[in-house]
């Protein structure tokens, strides 16, 4: 825990960059993206001693509520937090903001500043002051920057949660070997299984699991509570959130939380949203052919962009599943609530509720989609709200024109 901690209320606000982050998005604030093993809010949580809070889309603020404080000092969501910058946001006056170049990055307000989504008309009777250190601020501005980000955030997250605390040991079944340490949670069963740590270390979460026969390579993070399946193969970097099931062979790749790829099958720098599900032999390529960059498509611009990176996989949005035998081409992105499956490859852009593969789509109907995760919660002794199905009925709505088929029936 650092030294020096935010006493002022945070707001963490995304209402300038929320829709560059879609699929992601659609369900959650920027603040609730999860890169590593932690949330953004909850890597800002570890410099504050004050309470948190949303300032985010209509739709999503019952489940992710702003606060009444009126002294707050309101973060850009994307921003992730190091010692360094949070020392010289908790040092800003009343009425000053701080930006990086052209970047806004926070600013101490009143709370009755943050009611508009304008971040002009918001800065306004603001001083700016420029933000200016040896490291730039990292921003998450795209989906794929978690992909750039994910090896520094999971040592960040490795070193602040086990940080003066005692590891508790493995099993002598096991056999380890590297340079960086095996940190180990209280719970955990892990028994025959390699853990290599020359390239980075790992990390077990409490109450996780990997069974016989895995192979794993550092940088790793197991949240807690998740499973490693038998015989996996990965390579780091890898975090996997808590209550995840994951198997196959997996490289370069965040899961957010309660999603499973239990199976065979290769998964390789992508992004997998929560309660999501990949069926057995789910493969995902994460390269060009011509080995060019990958180009993603863009919810903003209504196309595909280039990402700059040469690896990049699936980015698949909350609440989506796989049938067996599913494949994706590179840079593949599916919204929200679909169910993929069938021959041949999709569309590398897939709009939420989407219900086919290959051969086509048609709409995952509404009511189905929120009877099945209403069965998948219970599952995990999780209860799906009525602001939970509200969400779902606003994402639904929202991208019906995305939904190109649709259009074609009428």
């Amino acid at each position: 825990m650092p030294d020096k901690l935010i006493s002022t209320h945070i707001v963490l606000f995304d209402r300038a960059t929320w829709s560059y982050l879609l699929p992601l998005t659609h369900t959650r604030p920027v603040a609730d993206i999860r890169i590593g093993l932690r949330t953004i809010k909850e890597k800002w949580a570890a410099y504050s001693a004050g309470n948190i809070s949303y300032l985010t889309e209509d739709y999503l603020s019952p489940k992710y509520p702003n606060s009444s404080e009126e002294d707050i000092l309101i973060i850009n969501a994307s921003l992730l937090p190091d010692i360094e910058l949070v020392n010289r946001i908790d040092s800003l006056k009343n009425n000053e903001a701080l930006y990086f170049e052209d970047q806004f990055l926070a600013a101490r307000r009143s709370h009755h500043k943050t009611e508009t989504e304008d971040i002009g008309t918001f800065m306004s009777g603001c001083s700016i002051i420029h933000y200016q250190a040896e490291k730039k601020p990292d921003l998450l501005q795209r989906p794929w920057n978690i992909l750039s980000l994910l090896e520094q955030e999971i040592l960040r997250d490795i070193d602040f949660l086990s940080k003066n605390r005692i590891t508790q040991k493995l099993s002598d079944t096991n056999r380890i070997f590297g340079h960086f340490p095996v940190f180990v949670e209280e719970g955990v069963k892990a028994e025959c299984a390699i853990f290599n740590t020359t390239n980075g270390p790992i990390y077990l979460g409490k109450n996780s699991e990997v069974m016989e026969g895995s192979m794993i390579r550092g940088p790793f993070a197991l949240g807690e509570g998740s499973t490693v399946n038998m015989g996996a193969k990965i390579y780091g970097p890898v975090a996997v959130g808590p209550k995840c099931k994951i198997g196959g062979e997996i490289k370069g790749t965040q899961f957010f939380g309660n999603a499973n790829k239990g199976h065979d099958g290769f998964v390789g720098d992508s992004i997998i949203g929560e309660w999501c599900n990949l069926g057995a032999d789910t493969n995902t390529s994460n390269l060009k052919n011509n080995y060019l960059p990958v180009r993603v498509w863009s919810y903003v611009e209504e196309k595909f962009v280039d990402t700059g990176l040469q690896f990049c996989g699936l980015i698949m949005g909350d609440h989506s599943k796989t049938g067996i035998n599913t494949m994706f081409n590179t840079g593949t992105v599916t919204g929200a609530y679909c169910n993929i499956f069938g021959e041949g490859y999709p569309r590398n852009f897939i709009p939420s509720f989407a219900w086919g593969g290959g051969s086509g789509f048609q709409t995952h109907p509404l009511k189905k989609a929120l009877e099945t995760a209403e069965i998948v919660f219970a599952r995990r002794n999780v209860i799906f709200t009525e602001e939970d199905k509200d969400i779902a009925r606003t994402i639904n709505e929202q991208t019906a024109q995305s939904r190109v088929w649709e259009k074609k029936d009428v």
